[in-house]
């Protein structure tokens, strides 16, 4: 009886649980309904300073395409600074080095940051890096990250007065390469797509996501 009782609880609270985050969807879908004709601002104010960080450990396979388009993201030269902030204890380092030497050569402002231990591990990547971080407004990219070259051109236009972070939504290289990574893609998409926008559309304060923000 005792053990009936014990799954009937766990049971009960589950669906509880479930019905609690339908609610809450619902009345996402709700605010992205009622608020939907909302027009984000921008403003035409002119070219300012950005820090592009980079934060990277051990991320072999994919350090070198990172690092490839942000050198080729379309801002002033003067007026951009690439930060690759490299923790990395394996071949990434070497992939870093030959990287971004191809890319000072052609006249791109990038340069590695190394530290004696990863403290903090990604914080204490972006951290350190601030210590010389030349940018009025910092931007993060992860290392499985391909930002457009319009990355800059699209999010800067957006700080306008009392606006502190600006994030860009999540695209997939593989969305259609297994169930798996289809079910992730449309799990964020739903985060991007209805939950970011409802926030932000009906006044509500909404989180910067760690990465492809500003």
């Amino acid at each position: 009886m005792l053990m009936t009782w014990a799954i009937a609880g766990t049971y009960m609270t589950l669906l509880g649980v479930l019905a609690l985050y339908g609610a809450h969807r619902g009345f996402l879908l709700w605010a992205l309904r009622q608020n939907r004709a909302m027009e984000p601002q921008t403003s035409d104010t002119p070219h300012r300073r950005v820090t592009i960080q980079l934060p990277i450990y051990n991320e072999p396979a994919v350090t070198r395409r990172l690092i490839d388009a942000v050198a080729q993201i379309e801002w002033p030269a003067d007026r951009l600074q690439i930060q690759v902030l490299d923790d990395s204890t394996d071949i990434t380092s070497a992939i870093v080095d030959q990287a971004v030497a191809q890319w000072v050569a052609k006249g791109v402002g990038i340069e590695v940051t190394r530290r004696s231990s990863r403290t903090g591990y990604k914080a204490g990547a972006l951290a350190h890096g601030l210590q010389s971080a030349t940018g009025e407004y910092i931007a993060i990219l992860d290392a499985d990250f391909v930002p457009g070259t319009d990355f800059l051109t699209q999010l800067m236009p957006h700080f306008t007065q009392g606006v502190g972070m600006v994030q860009a939504r999540w695209g997939h290289i593989n969305r259609n390469e297994s169930w798996l990574t289809r079910m992730q893609a449309m799990l964020l998409d739903a985060h991007f797509v209805i939950e970011h926008a409802a926030r932000h559309q009906s006044g509500r304060f909404f989180n910067f996501n760690g990465t492809a923000g500003i």
